[in-house]
């Protein structure tokens, strides 16, 4: 048996808004999930959850969908592909429909105000499931995947090499705030966002992690405890694959990169392209904790839907 605490506030839309008490709840009742397979079954019973999609995915609908069954609950997914947010009826008409329907909703957008309309004019729990600026279901994965491995991570070292894009904001968000020195190591000109940087190092100073931003892939990763990488082209940026390819092919993650280190663990947050970014030998060797990383997508989703979803302190039982 176990209590555990709502999150402070009502949805999560950033690694951001949390506390480093709060990422280790998460993580604490994720761990609980991951070890008593039966752990929360029916505690979201007769709650419903809307999975509003305008981009495709894999990792982050399925483990979304079983996670809230695992907990009782069931999941509605609407497919906005071919008619995006705000389009038909505006994000605010779309999201006091769906307060009236269900118990919570994952927002997967391109916009990331869209998933700000939704928490705004929603009085139920939003979750933000991606957007082209943050991604931080999987920021609090990564470093739970990373803390099972090493016990803690304050004081570790991950460096994330390629786009400055939604998964590195979150990573730096997320690994501020745990004492993590995090380096991110792009191409000039697609460094991650300013105001994120500056956030992380705010963060950073209370910590004690350092964060460094580099464009030499031979100097950030030597002393890496852990290298990162994701996609050079996210959806959405189909028309500058080809481009991205010629400026991002010093960034590949390969077995020399991975030798400069001494025995650095790697991830990706998935859908890999192997011989892109990183080499399928790599991707499938024996210091990549991939997969592991995508099943925890699962434990700690369910953290999270049963850290908001719950309205008062509760307990977990086998």
């Amino acid at each position: 048996m176990k209590d555990f605490h709502t999150l402070p506030d009502k949805d999560l839309v950033s690694v951001a808004q949390l506390a480093p008490g709060d990422i280790k709840e998460i993580h604490d009742l994720a761990a609980r999930f991951k070890a008593e397979p039966r752990a929360g079954a029916g505690l979201l019973a007769g709650k419903r959850l809307a999975m509003v999609f305008e981009k495709e995915s894999l990792r982050t609908r399925f483990t979304f969908d079983v996670g809230i069954q695992d907990l009782g609950g069931s999941a509605v997914f609407l497919d906005h592909r071919y008619a995006r947010l705000g389009s038909r009826e505006s994000v605010r008409d779309m999201a006091k429909n769906l307060e009236r329907w269900v118990h919570g909703i994952v927002a997967r957008t391109y916009k990331h105000r869209a998933v700000l309309e939704l928490a705004e004019h929603a009085s139920v729990p939003v979750i933000n499931g991606l957007t082209d600026f943050l991604h931080p279901c999987q920021a609090l994965t990564d470093f739970f995947t990373l803390r099972e491995r090493w016990g803690e991570v304050t004081g570790k070292k991950l460096v994330f090499v390629g786009d400055g894009n939604n998964t590195c904001h979150s990573l730096l968000y997320a690994g501020a705030k745990l004492g993590v020195h995090v380096t991110v190591c792009t191409p000039e000109g697609y460094e991650p966002n300013a105001k994120v940087v500056s956030d992380a190092m705010h963060s950073a100073r209370e910590t004690g992690a350092e964060i460094r931003i580099l464009n030499d892939p031979l100097e950030a990763v030597p002393d890496a405890d852990v290298v990162y990488t994701d996609v050079w082209a996210s959806m959405g940026q189909e028309d500058e694959v080809e481009e991205r390819a010629g400026t991002f092919a010093g960034f590949q993650v390969d077995e020399a990169l991975m030798a400069l280190t001494s025995d650095a663990l790697f991830l990706h947050c998935l859908p890999a392209h192997r011989g892109q970014e990183v080499s399928a030998g790599v991707m499938d060797g024996p210091r990549s904790i991939v997969f592991d990383n995508a099943e925890n997508r699962l434990h700690v989703q369910k953290a999270i839907l049963a850290m908001l979803m719950c309205r008062e302190p509760a307990e977990v039982s086998a």
